[in-house]
């Protein structure tokens, strides 16, 4: 608005007009915040029903590869191509697509390492007692930390094995302990993991990987 058309306004005029403008402002500001979550809301649901397939496709050919090279592995093992002490594990090339699955038995443990834990933790808080470092100790710290478990509230068997390194260290207490987490380890799942290579136009091997975050 012209400098001259202000001038010629009375204050109620002048104090009017900037509520007007003041208004306009909001209101432009209050249609562009709902644009923007209006197209963020719709993005999201964009990413979310994309993502909901892709995640749907993987699990089903996943499944699917399971049970087909799970029924072509019979077909091997009567064929004569695989070892008797094969845990299930195979590499099939076929020009220049070449796929192993990768077969291993998972160790873990059953209630009876649940029982050796605490023991393990109501052994260390007396050890820590009859020492001047108390829990500085880094015996006991190791200990505990070797204790730690996963997300889904499971022992480590790794971390447990490298307790049984520390028997030396104590008493014929905690050899006992260690021989119940022995006793008590288990093969729980055969794992498969697959592997796909693709050979490129020079006869190098390239490593193909069905996973989002390597495309």
């Amino acid at each position: 608005m012209k400098k001259e058309m202000l001038e010629g306004l009375s204050p109620e005029e002048k104090k009017e007009l900037l509520a007007t403008l003041q208004n306009e402002a909001n209101e432009e500001k209050n249609n562009r915040r709902q644009a923007y979550e209006e197209l963020r809301e719709k993005f999201a649901q964009d990413v979310q029903a994309r993502l909901n397939d892709v995640v749907t496709a993987v699990t089903e050919f996943r499944e699917w590869l399971e049970n087909e090279s799970r029924a072509f592995r019979d077909v091997m093992a009567e064929y004569g191509q695989l070892r008797s002490e094969s845990q299930g594990g195979f590499t099939m090339t076929v020009g220049d697509f070449r796929m192993t699955v990768a077969a291993n038995n998972v160790k873990g443990f059953d209630e009876r390492a649940d029982m050796a834990a605490e023991r393990l933790v109501d052994y260390l808080k007396r050890y820590v007692q009859q020492t001047e470092k108390g829990t500085d100790d880094p015996m006991y710290q190791l200990a505990m930390t070797l204790l730690e478990r996963n997300k889904s509230g499971d022992l480590d068997y790794k971390s447990i094995s490298k307790l049984y390194d520390l028997e030396t260290r104590f008493d014929a207490e905690y050899a006992e302990i260690m021989q119940l987490f022995k006793e008590s380890n288990v093969i729980q799942r055969n794992a498969q993991n697959f592997y796909f290579h693709r050979r490129d136009d020079v006869g190098v091997w390239r490593k193909v990987e069905p996973s989002f975050c390597r495309m």
